[in-house]
């Protein structure tokens, strides 16, 4: 009897596991280059069909939802009580919990109540920078308005309200997401003011160092990679590309080629990382990590594309070694060969997908292309272009989906949405 209960709770322990086999802890996944490994997602989905839940999110927000087990997190922003319309209004700007199995909402906190001091581009948002979490804590970042850290039941534990306030290119906003590493959480710092890249105690919000950054404007999220024992960060920027130091800051290697004010953030594989931004120009380079100093011209670049680079919406890079990338803010899609930069095709047009800021995806064998129109397509993950679907939430998307298991979470401009095969 004894070993009969013993495997029933091996096989109930299997079950719950299996549940959950992955989370999406950050706005790039697992893997940090948009894809999830183990989840296998509906790839055909409506307003209504496959819709499992679907929440409004008050207020306004494009950060992307971030999931960990049973738990959805979001941030938003939205005129504190009592404000009037239009203008800059004072804002309460909040974090949200959701239950991943029905949509009912666990917990919201007002992290800050303040008035932005500058304007953010009509397209964007105050609560532009998505959270991210270690399952423990769960930490949102509201820019200017500071950096807040909760349990993942909700319960308050610090906030840095010291960064500052971002001076942003002709008023565009601020959205740059932060990073969690290891026991330190990496806040990137760009704009027309004194930059900086900050790494932070995840535990506390106690600065472990910051290191100068010679750069304007930018919005690339942090992307953490490791090369023989050794982490690095790796930052874009519109001066250089640049690797830090994770345990110290340093500067390890740079490179320049990048384009005015750029935003898509970096993947990595196999000891390469591609960086790319598309605004007035176009770059994406493959850098071996092994450099040292400025790398420009030394066998360290390993390739170089000049064409057709990605603006606002980040690189994908999947498992299968295909990068993909939209042209500009456009749905023209390319996919090269990451390990030489050869294309497979090249600015291929994508139905229903015209303007994008969400970035792609992959997962179960596709690739999940997203436009402003709330429209996704859903395309094989392979050499030539194959359209499998293309489905529509009937409202705008800004934000980057997540595929966790047999779920894809889907933030438009008024819900959020879970979609799931019943």
């Amino acid at each position: 009897m004894r070993k009969w209960t013993a495997y029933l709770v091996l096989i109930l322990a299997q079950m719950c596991s299996d549940t959950h086999a992955a989370n999406w802890a950050h706005w790039r996944g697992p893997t940090g280059n948009g894809t999830a490994p183990d989840a296998n997602p509906p790839v055909e989905w409506s307003n209504t069909k496959n819709v499992k839940w679907k929440v409004a999110i008050p207020g306004h927000g494009l950060s992307s939802p971030v999931i960990w087990e049973n738990r959805v997190f979001v941030t938003s922003n939205a005129p504190a009580s009592g404000q009037a319309q239009g203008g800059l209004p004072t804002m309460e700007f909040k974090v949200y919990c959701f239950d991943r199995k029905n949509g009912e909402k666990v917990w919201e906190q007002v992290a800050t109540v303040a008035k932005p001091h500058e304007k953010t581009h009509d397209t964007n948002s105050f609560s532009s920078a998505s959270p991210c979490t270690d399952g423990q804590h769960v930490y949102a970042h509201f820019g200017s308005r500071g950096l807040f850290c909760y349990t993942v039941d909700g319960k308050f534990k610090w906030k840095r309200e010291d960064f500052g306030k971002m001076k942003t290119l002709n008023g565009f906003g601020e959205g740059s997401s932060p990073t969690l590493e290891g026991d330190k959480i990496i806040v990137p710092w760009d704009h027309i003011g004194p930059s900086a890249l900050y790494a932070l105690d995840k535990l506390t919000g106690n600065t472990i160092w910051m290191e100068k950054r010679d750069e304007p404007t930018g919005w690339a999220t942090p992307l953490i990679v490791e090369h023989a024992g050794r982490k690095q960060i790796i930052m874009n920027g519109q001066n250089f590309a640049r690797s830090y130091d994770l345990e110290t800051g340093k500067e390890l290697w740079r490179c320049d080629g990048q384009t005015k004010r750029p935003i898509a953030s970096p993947v990595a594989a196999n000891g390469v990382v591609i960086v790319g931004s598309g605004f007035q120009g176009a770059f994406i380079g493959a850098f071996r990590l092994d450099g040292h100093d400025d790398i420009k011209n030394t066998d360290k670049v390993k390739w170089v594309i000049n064409h057709d680079a990605p603006d606002v919406a980040s690189p994908l890079l999947t498992t299968s070694g295909r990068l993909y990338f939209h042209k500009g803010k456009s749905g023209q899609l390319t996919c090269v060969d990451a390990a030489t930069g050869k294309p497979h095709y090249v600015a291929q047009r994508i139905e229903g997908v015209d303007a994008t800021y969400a970035s792609p995806i992959a997962a179960g064998g596709h690739v999940y292309l997203t436009g402003r129109s709330g429209k996704t397509t859903v395309i094989q993950d392979a050499d030539e272009l194959k359209v499998v679907h293309t489905n529509d939430v009937g409202e705008t998307v800004s934000a980057t989906p997540a595929p966790v298991d047999n779920e894809l979470f889907l933030r438009g401009e008024d819900h959020l949405f879970c979609i799931a095969t019943p």
